[in-house]
């Protein structure tokens, strides 16, 4: 389960707004925003977002909560 509040931190730190992160991932504004609200992020876009926004440990984000 994605970790909303820590993906919207990471964009504040980073310095980027919701569109610049949408631009950067191809989509449009309304795509991240219930991409965001899914937590349904597809592999390439996860290697964006961790590349360009310096995430140190990924799974904390993209696999909060995940039940084993």
């Amino acid at each position: 389960m994605l970790d909303r509040k820590a993906l919207k931190a990471e964009f504040v730190r980073n310095g980027y707004t919701q569109a610049q992160i949408a631009e950067m991932l191809n989509i449009s504004q309304k795509t991240l925003i219930a991409r965001m609200k899914s937590g349904v992020f597809g592999t390439d876009e996860v290697a964006i977002l961790v590349e360009k926004l310096h995430i140190q440990n990924p799974m904390e984000i993209f696999f909060a909560n995940q039940v084993t």
